[in-house]
């Protein structure tokens, strides 16, 4: 089965924060950065803004580093998913994810990081720009294509 996947165009994010309020407040019924799945970096110097979300990796860095068996793909979404109630907070897949997409929930004492909210990402919805989309990679991969070539032709 080919899933879905979150994928981020950063020449499209204006930086306005959207994309974590709409993934807190799904989640934690809050508006806090801090508890938020997908994250924008910015570099406001350079007007630049990175939205960041987890690639739900085919061979998990901290599905691998999880001695409580917290951690599975959820077969129906693709995601990577955490089960909160199996979390021992030990930290190790925060430590073991290369693109640094687990947070830490300071109440919960726990890891958290994105769950695709169940095949229908909030982020993804509520993003006004665009800059983060939920389709198939080969969408993605012909949308980059096209531009790659549209470049090109231009010069």
């Amino acid at each position: 089965m080919i899933h879905k996947t979150l994928l981020v165009d950063p020449a499209k994010c204006t930086g306005c924060r959207t994309c974590e309020m709409a993934c807190s407040l799904r989640h934690e019924a809050k508006c806090s950065p801090l508890l938020s799945r997908t994250r924008v970096i910015k570099f406001e110097a350079k007007g630049l803004n990175f939205p960041t979300v987890c690639a739900h990796c085919s061979k998990p860095h901290c599905m691998t580093a999880c001695t409580q068996g917290a951690i599975r793909v959820d077969e129906e979404t693709g995601a990577v998913v955490i089960n909160e109630a199996l979390c021992s907070g030990c930290r190790a897949c925060l430590t073991a994810c290369p693109h640094g997409q687990v947070g830490f929930h300071p109440e919960k004492r726990v890891a958290f990081k994105c769950d695709l909210c169940g095949g229908d990402p909030n982020c993804a919805r509520q993003c006004p720009t665009g800059a983060i989309k939920y389709s198939g990679v080969d969408q993605f991969l012909m949308a980059r294509r096209r531009a790659l070539l549209a470049r090109s032709i231009e010069a």
